[in-house]
């Protein structure tokens, strides 16, 4: 029986495009192409950091992956406007179905497991108005591991007392559904971008970073398992759980 519904953190509760205001406040005209790089930097440099052996929390990640995007562009910002700047994904927007679907979920557990440092995902759960909407906010920190590693996702178990037949995991990022499915979690994804809309975007015209990142970060992944289910939206979670209840457990 599901006793824990478990989140990722960007892309699945928050809006990683969110930072999008920022840093076309910042460099008008050019923001677009900052957000979608300095996304798919974060998240490379996460893995890279991992098979390395070389772990730095996401918080020195995120402003690695920041100064690597701004040099493409011939810019070399000073330490303190990185770290400025990198506030922006403590300020992320929460999805708009976010809140009422973690209202919904009670009274099962609801957790967050992500990448984010300690300090970065409790300034985004405080920022958003949803402290009091979790059980516990899990960072990786804690094993110095990024996921998809299976360390990260053996936290879930520490942290919540549930063994991985007793979580439902929930995120809208391929490689993050692959691990959680590989660990032995039951796996909902969240897909806000179905192929096809993709597809009739790709062929619309001049394809603009935002539609790279969505051909990248926001489809089913080739290699890994399929996840057990999939909704378009958080909203529809609560819904799928109770009409799936007998199946889960």
């Amino acid at each position: 029986m599901i006793k824990a519904v478990v989140f990722d953190a960007y892309g699945t509760l928050f809006d990683v495009q969110s930072v999008a205001d920022a840093t076309e406040q910042a460099y008008p005209g050019r923001g677009e192409y900052i957000t979608q790089v300095w996304r798919q930097k974060q998240l490379e440099y996460s893995w890279l950091r991992a098979l390395m052996g070389r772990y730095a929390d996401f918080w020195s990640v995120t402003r690695e992956a920041l100064a690597y995007t701004l040099g493409t562009l011939g810019l070399e910002p000073d330490e303190a406007f990185l770290a400025d700047m990198a506030q922006a994904y403590n300020r992320l927007t929460p999805y708009p179905d976010a809140a009422r679907c973690l209202a919904e979920l009670a009274p099962l557990k609801r957790a967050i497991l992500s990448n984010g440092a300690p300090d970065m995902l409790r300034a985004l759960v405080a920022n958003a108005g949803l402290a009091d909407s979790f059980d516990a906010v899990i960072s990786v920190d804690a094993k110095r591991v990024f996921k998809p590693h299976p360390e990260a996702y053996a936290l879930v178990e520490e942290v919540l007392g549930v063994t991985p037949a007793e979580v439902l995991f929930v995120s809208s990022n391929g490689f993050d559904v692959g691990g959680a499915k590989a660990f032995g979690f039951r796996v909902a994804r969240v897909a806000r971008l179905p192929r096809e809309a993709l597809a009739r975007e790709l062929a619309s015209g001049t394809i603009a970073p935002l539609t790279v990142f969505k051909a990248l970060r926001m489809q089913e992944e080739t290699y890994a398992e399929a996840p057990d289910f999939v909704v378009p939206a958080l909203g529809d979670l609560p819904r799928l759980i109770a009409e799936t209840a007998g199946g889960m457990r």
